[in-house]
């Protein structure tokens, strides 16, 4: 549809903004990471120790003390995390 005023001519058309194409493809997030690691304000993960939940007759008092504590990503491991996770 086009508006003519004297000598100009108007484009009614609707425009389109092209800032979501730029973004395709959209990455996806590793599923297994996501329900392990936790981002941190720091940038790095955080995430439980596994062995914690069961049999824990024979694991002496301070392994299960161990074993209740966080533990936090490597340098190596952040970077690695960051690409399965790039929204987090």
């Amino acid at each position: 549809m086009f508006l003519t005023l004297g000598l100009r001519v108007l484009s009614l058309s609707r425009t389109f903004s092209t800032s979501a194409v730029a973004s395709f493809p959209k990455l996806k997030t590793h599923q297994g990471a996501k329900k392990r690691w936790k981002a941190i304000s720091s940038g790095a993960f955080k995430r439980a120790k596994a062995g914690h939940s069961h049999l824990n007759v024979s694991k002496r008092p301070d392994r299960k003390n161990r074993l209740s504590q966080l533990a936090y990503s490597s340098p190596t491991q952040t970077a690695i995390l960051k690409k399965a996770m790039p929204y987090s």
